[in-house]
């Protein structure tokens, strides 16, 4: 059965999931876009060309699922998921929240994984699926001050080896992207000394090359992933960090 390249991008109101909406939509995907700025994803999708968008919260009973009706409603079954929406906190584990527990393991777990059961029955079906999680380097090599970020990143790693197992006879494919440190508006925030962090320069000075990765440069990762001529590369981790996840 063919299928209608269609793909969901959450949380793709700015950052890295709008880069990964830009160069999907180049490539002539189908893009539908989420996040929760509505104005926001207005503006991404005049400037990419995708289809649609939902506002969604995706921390809202029910939400993931709804929202995977209200796709396949409007535009047919989604063919390809990119679970990019996610939250991070930084603080030492004695200051980390209730608040900040259950929303990272609400929208960094349960949303990721919500999505996932929701789309593969009609990936099934049709004997064709791309899924590609957006997860951290925190989630490989851990991160001080932000071990609840890292705990929910690394849950990637093990539900995206089962899935890759279980689904490989489907016609699906499963892989995880781990950006290092990406130049984004969250690392601007991140990397301001006032909020108790590094500064970019102390960050640079531990990254092999030097350099923040490029938004661009995992969306065009993710089209790699969800092409053909990936179609044999599934149950995967990969770190896009510049070296830092080697020395």
């Amino acid at each position: 059965m063919k299928h209608s390249n269609n793909v969901l991008v959450t949380g793709s109101s700015r950052g890295i999931g709008a880069s990964i909406a830009k160069i999907l939509a180049q490539s002539g995907f189908n893009i539908i876009l989420h996040g929760r700025d509505e104005a926001k994803l207005k503006e991404v999708m005049k400037n990419t060309g995708a289809a649609g968008y939902f506002s969604v919260d995706l921390c809202v009973e029910n939400a993931c699922e709804t929202l995977i009706k209200m796709v396949s409603e409007k535009f047919g079954p989604v063919d390809v998921l990119v679970n990019n929406a996610g939250a991070y906190v930084w603080a030492p584990v004695e200051k980390t929240s209730d608040n900040d527990l259950d929303l990272l393991m609400k929208l960094n777990i349960e949303a990721p994984f919500r999505l996932i059961r929701a789309v593969v029955p009609e990936m099934k079906a049709k004997n064709y699926g791309r899924i590609v999680n957006i997860g951290s380097i925190s989630g490989a090599v851990g991160e001080a001050n932000a071990s609840l970020y890292s705990l929910t990143k690394s849950a990637f790693s093990g539900m995206t080896k089962a899935l890759a197992l279980e689904l490989a006879c489907d016609g699906i494919t499963i892989n995880t992207i781990n950006p290092g440190w990406v130049d984004t508006e969250l690392s601007e925030f991140a990397c301001n000394a006032d909020n108790g962090g590094f500064s970019k320069e102390e960050n640079l000075e531990v990254i092999p090359q030097r350099r923040f990765i490029h938004p661009d440069e995992v969306g065009e990762l993710v089209k790699y992933l969800v092409s053909d001529g990936a179609k044999g590369l599934t149950g995967q981790c990969i770190n896009l960090c510049a070296g830092l996840s080697v020395g």
